[in-house]
């Protein structure tokens, strides 16, 4: 079968993947594969009950693109589309996480901080330094995808599978301010980033890694 034309107009992801996968008689476990994911992830993103990973997301994006015989723009525009239509507001980050980080804060900047974020517009100001350390933080991760022979090392050393390991990671680049676990800051924010500031008029940060 000859690859699918480009969409005229966006659909979800979900509803894009069950039409390509009936039209080439393939399966969601067959696409899990193809991109090196767990059914479970692939099945929930599939359905519908996933979020669709970022539009920037290539490592999941180009290889589902390559497999589903598709034009190279139509998911990443499908999940721009579908992320910009999700429910309206945004919640605050996870007070856990929000205490978390600002703990990393210079010391002497804390109570400062701590003040404005306790304000009723503080939520947006939790969400700019949440959504920039995470940002930092995704992109270590990233890299450290990118590099297969040493996530399969980290993985044996961790008594864990190399998929899992792997899933793990990108678990991770799918979170937001928003979804960021204590679990994830434990994990890949605090041992990456060793102080950070912001200045509160412009909200340009510095941010000292490790």
């Amino acid at each position: 079968m000859p690859a699918a034309l480009p969409l005229k107009q966006p659909v979800k992801v979900g509803q894009l993947l069950r039409r390509r996968l009936r039209e080439l008689k393939r399966t969601p476990r067959e696409l899990a594969e193809a991109v090196n994911v767990s059914e479970d992830y692939m099945a929930d993103l599939v359905t519908g009950r996933r979020r669709p990973p970022a539009p920037g997301r290539t490592d999941l994006y180009a290889p589902m693109t390559k497999f589903l015989r598709l034009h190279r723009n139509d998911l990443p525009t499908c999940a721009r589309a579908e992320r910009a239509a999700g429910p309206a507001g945004r919640r605050r980050p996870d007070a856990e996480v929000s205490r978390q980080v600002l703990e990393l804060c210079l010391p002497e900047r804390q109570r400062v901080l701590q003040r404005r974020l306790s304000r009723p517009d503080g939520a947006e100001l939790d969400h700019v330094i949440v959504g920039r350390l995470l940002q930092v933080a995704q992109g270590f991760v990233n890299r450290k995808l990118e590099d297969e022979v040493g996530l399969r090392m980290a993985a044996t050393r961790d008594g864990c599978t190399y998929l899992e390991a792997r899933m793990r990671l990108l678990e991770f680049l799918d979170a937001d301010a928003e979804s960021l676990t204590p679990r994830d800051c434990d994990e890949f924010l605090r041992p990456r980033i060793t102080s950070w500031d912001i200045d509160l008029e412009t909200h340009a940060m510095r941010i000292v890694l490790k």
